[in-house]
């Protein structure tokens, strides 16, 4: 019986014949896969987190990140009525904004341009929002509400009426004071905090007063003067930001710089073509396997204990961590090398030095440098991480101003800082990386 008298079955058996288990592998894997998702919903009890999750802050710190609030008091019960703003407020230590208008007696507050306000004397007030606009009686032992229809953005509760009225902010009128919230746009004193000589003050007169205005500092030119308190805003502490950021730059490429230097010599001990002995081979592959095992925050973690908090400890969790997984790469990169160069060199006497360096280095070379460039990319944001457990840096200084929960326009000025250095390094790295392999083909 030739080929062509038999059967498409007959002629290849082990494509029509597979097992079950071969013919429905796919779709046991994908049945697999399937089940455990929903027994890790169910472990983790996912729909009950998710349903309980508080989801409404997630709107206010992202509101944060871009606006900044305003709040103060008005005393109602002496014998005038009496603003009282933060210590630290961001209008200054006398604010008067003009958004604050004075009526006869008593004040208008306009927090929103779509009409927003809040209106107020010592014995009543009326605040507007939407659209509609509500009365209240404030000569009572507890606020009354005047006006008929009460909207569904002012409650009464506690002995006080509280507006909500978005995104500006909200008011809570009480008898004896009016309490406001104001949210803006923007990030205020972002040069300038409140202490300067130049706070309030627009850019114009700004630069007329550091190109030829008279010394506000004597014995200090204007340029200077600007200058430092710039870096020294207390506010949005730019001088320590930056210094951090540099840190962090520092921890990278110093960590990454030492892992590469140590795991480059112990990588031709791990390779199994350069060095025939079974026993070093997996001596020094089991060291690299520990370090990097061991996650590069519990490095961080170990060091701070060490060292104290600071870049030192960084610098040990990344150089650690990068002498366990680069020396994995070199030795894998090394033990695929093409043994006849190094073969030939060899065979013309060269001793195992020179060997080395010119039957292996150069096929390895190019590849091993991409690695440690990419490598080093990826420390730039492992630094950032790592400096949370006190290892110094920026990382440090973003999760102190996220315990405060207040202060989320500096944590959203640092992330971008962040992503800036990392797209930077990311760019730099990538044109390295592409010009060392465009030259490996050559």
């Amino acid at each position: 019986m030739t080929d062509m008298t038999l059967t498409l079955e007959q002629r290849y058996p082990a494509v029509f014949k597979q097992s079950i288990l071969k013919r429905f592998a796919p779709l046991i894997a994908l049945v697999a896969v399937v089940l455990y998702l929903l027994y890790a919903i169910w472990f983790f009890a996912l729909p009950t987190v998710i349903s309980q999750g508080k989801w409404d802050r997630l709107g206010d710190y992202m509101q944060q990140w871009i606006a900044y609030d305003v709040n103060a008091e008005y005393r109602l019960d002496g014998p005038t009525i009496v603003g009282k703003y933060p210590r630290f407020s961001v209008l200054g230590k006398d604010p008067h904004p003009d958004w604050l208008i004075p009526r006869e007696g008593g004040y208008t507050i306009e927090l929103g341009g779509a009409g927003q306000s809040v209106t107020f004397t010592k014995t009543a007030a009326t605040l507007t929002n939407a659209g509609a606009s509500v009365d209240l009686d404030l000569t009572s032992a507890e606020v009354r509400i005047v006006t008929p229809d009460v909207p569904p953005w002012l409650v009464v509760k506690g002995g006080e009426a509280v507006a909500d009225m978005g995104f500006v902010g909200d008011v809570r009128v009480s008898t004896d004071r009016v309490k406001f919230r104001k949210r803006a746009f923007g990030w205020p004193n972002f040069l300038f905090d409140i202490n300067s000589p130049f706070f309030g003050k627009s850019a114009g007169e700004v630069t007329s007063l550091i190109t030829s205005g008279p010394d506000l500092l004597a014995g200090t030119p204007n340029y200077a003067l600007a200058w430092d308190n710039i870096w020294f805003n207390a506010q949005w502490q730019h001088g320590d930001v930056w210094t951090k950021l540099l840190q962090t730059i520092v921890m990278a490429f110093a960590g990454t710089l030492i892992g590469a230097m140590v795991s480059f010599p112990l990588a031709f001990f791990a390779a199994r073509n350069i060095t025939p002995n079974k026993p070093i081979n997996q001596v020094i592959k089991r060291l690299f396997d520990f370090f990097r095992s061991v996650d590069m925050l519990i490095w961080a973690l170990f060091f701070t204990r060490a060292f104290g908090p600071g870049p030192l400890a960084g610098i040990g969790a990344i150089a650690l961590t990068e002498t366990g997984t680069l020396g994995k790469l070199y030795s894998e990169g090394l033990e695929n090398i093409d043994d006849k160069q190094r073969e030939g060199i060899a065979s013309t006497g060269a001793g195992l030095i020179t060997t080395q360096r010119y039957g292996v280095l150069p096929q390895v070379l190019p590849v091993m440098i991409s690695q440690t460039l990419y490598q080093w990319e990826s420390n730039t944001r492992s630094a950032s991480i790592i400096g949370a457990v006190g290892a110094g840096g920026i990382g440090l200084k973003l999760w102190e101003s996220m315990r405060t929960n207040s202060n989320w326009s500096n944590v959203f000025y640092m992330v971008l800082l962040i992503l800036a250095v990392v797209f930077i390094f990311d760019n730099i790295s990538n044109a390295l990386r592409t010009r060392l392999i465009g030259k490996a083909q050559h």
